[in-house]
């Protein structure tokens, strides 16, 4: 199938999708990062908390914590550079060099960084056949661009090219300085928030107590939002380095078919001459999702032949509710929606585009919405079931047991507790006699898939690598069938020490082989698979046991809580 075409010329002007939002208002927005959180907390147990001085104790926390932020910001880089060489082996290449495996992308490498006066970033590449790109740094001048192998593999060289462009449009656009200003704005926000509870609990009046109170929540309110706005931010910020792609490239389908091979991994084999393709040269780059490259001289990779069946892998992400809750809690926008965005490029620049989003929409109203939605609120439901039992077991058990605390507080949550999990268990990994043979591809294009609800599945296919591309402890590993990737993950029965050590030991051995895979099919931000049992075809067995603990704490919390309940009662 011939692959939509691309502009004649690059640098046109494209009005940004409506989805993609508004770059200056969500960069202005507070946001946070998970280590700020924690130096908040612990700065504020420090100063805060029980000091005889708490306004001085948070000018203290918050001139600290704008010292810390700043010392990261500059010193990330190289602390990352560390992590880079000794956990992932990441090589450092010259321009030249990346010249030689993709001459596209040093041009637009060269271009770019001459009209927006920058330094040409600092180019890494991880041996490693899972394709994935990411970009790390401080300010524009010290940024670093790292790819793996098998990008070069997966993907064409009008397709490298974009994916470059795409990370340099973080670059540009000086995305690591942002998130560092709204990290520090929102640790702001939650040492305020301690500094407003402490100082309520030492006012003697009521009404100014109640109102210090109140303050305090409202405050922690603003807390909770910024952590959300952080991830909304990273999700538009991702929009407009697509738009800066779709610009600097005139290749926003180029762009549409490197997001479908790495987000989704739909790739076929075709097999072209003898002569090495030059288009599977390469470099890396993108941070758009997060295997060992020894390219085939006679093999290209391609997206799949059959956009339409493509395009059924993208009515999750449009019309599946999971889709949106799930993305609350993510960096990156969906897929789905993100090829809708640069197919309004195309439509712009006059080009057919990749993808047929019109039919995927038309597809979309079709889909059964009491399916949908009902699978959905039961599904929530299960997911938080923990937390239900908890506070429903507290206030039954005060109802029931209100002159034995234990029981009512403790006994009765814990056996309900212990149930939801087991009934979890059996819904999340129902038998897998009932597993099937299938492909990547039609698992992801049931738009009715859950993150919970886990599909037996059996796939025969060849492991090509680690699922963290490069991570030399990893033990979730990465398949590939004629139809795509996936991540499979596995679970040792002794937890994370036991992960580290199959990862340490087995994983190395496994990468390359062609297996039979079986496990539960699950559908979230990335699908994924959960590993039950793999064999090779030289009969090497590897099994993981993924609902192993919760049975075993589900049992445990069944039975104390009803040991709890039918022990007898003590009488003074």
């Amino acid at each position: 199938m011939a692959k939509a075409g691309r502009a004649d010329q690059s640098g046109v002007r494209l009005t940004i999708a409506a989805m993609a939002g508004n770059l200056a208002l969500a960069s202005t927005v507070t946001i946070t990062l998970l280590f700020g959180i924690v130096l908040g907390a612990v700065l504020s147990v420090l100063f805060i908390i029980n000091s005889r001085n708490p306004l001085g104790g948070l000018g203290m926390a918050i001139a600290i914590t704008v010292l810390f932020n700043l010392v990261v910001f500059f010193v990330a880089p190289w602390i990352m550079d560390l992590v880079q060489n000794v956990l992932y082996k990441t090589r450092w290449i010259t321009l030249d060099e990346l010249d030689r495996r993709s001459p596209e992308t040093a041009r637009v490498i060269k271009r770019v960084c001459a009209q927006k006066v920058i330094d040409i970033p600092r180019l890494g590449i991880i041996d490693d056949q899972n394709p994935t790109a990411f970009t790390y740094g401080s300010l524009p001048n010290s940024a670093r661009l790292v790819v793996s192998e098998g990008l070069f593999t997966y993907l064409d060289e009008d397709e490298v090219a974009t994916v470059y462009a795409h990370e340099l449009g973080h670059i540009v656009h000086w995305d690591f300085a942002w998130m560092t200003v709204a990290s520090t704005l929102v640790q702001v926000a939650y040492l305020c928030y301690v500094f407003i509870r402490e100082m309520g609990k030492k006012i003697d009046n009521e009404q100014a107590e109640s109102i210090a109170t109140a303050l305090a929540l409202i405050t922690y309110v603003f807390y909770v939002v910024g952590t959300y706005l952080v991830l909304y931010l990273s999700r538009v910020r991702e929009y407009f380095a697509d738009h800066f792609a779709a610009e600097v490239t005139g290749n926003p389908n180029g762009l549409s078919r490197a997001l479908v091979k790495i987000a989704y991994g739909i790739v076929t084999t075709a097999e072209t001459t003898k002569q090495p393709s030059r288009l599977l040269q390469g470099t890396r780059a993108l941070g758009i999702y997060d295997a060992k490259a020894a390219m085939s001289a006679g093999t290209a990779y391609q997206t799949a032949s059959d956009p339409a069946q493509i395009g059924k892998v993208f009515l999750w992400d449009m019309y599946n509710p999971w889709g949106g809750w799930l993305e609350l809690n993510s960096t990156h926008p969906l897929t789905g929606k993100r090829v809708r965005a640069l197919s309004t490029y195309a439509e712009q620049l006059g080009l057919d585009t990749e993808f047929d989003m019109g039919r995927v929409a038309a597809e979309g109203r079709r889909l059964d919405k009491q399916r949908l939605y009902r699978t959905f609120f039961l599904d929530i439901l299960l997911i938080n079931g923990e937390w239900l039992a908890t506070i429903g077991g507290a206030i039954a058990g005060w109802l029931l047991f209100n002159d034995n605390p234990l029981k009512a507080f403790i006994g009765l949550p814990l056996l309900l507790v212990g149930l939801v999990i087991l009934v979890k268990r059996m819904i999340m990994y129902p038998t897998s006699a009932r597993a099937q043979q299938t492909d990547i591809l039609t698992l992801m294009g049931d738009p009715y898939a859950s993150p919970l609800r886990g599909q037996p599945s059996q796939l025969q296919g060849k492991i090509i690598g680690r699922a963290d591309a490069g991570y030399v402890f990893g033990s979730d590993l990465k398949i590939q069938d004629d139809t795509g990737m996936i991540y499979a993950l596995y679970s040792s029965r002794f937890g994370g020490i036991g992960n580290f050590l199959f990862g340490m030991k087995r994983v190395q051995a496994l990468i390359g082989s062609k297996a039979q895979v079986r496990g539960w099919f699950r559908r979230g931000i990335v699908p994924w698979l959960d590993l039950e049992l793999i064999t090779t075809e030289n009969q090497t067995k590897v099994t993981s046991h993924p609902a192993f603990w919760m049975l075993v704490w589900g049992i445990i919390a069944v039975a104390i809580g009803l040991a709890l309940i039918v022990a007898p009662v003590a009488v003074a």
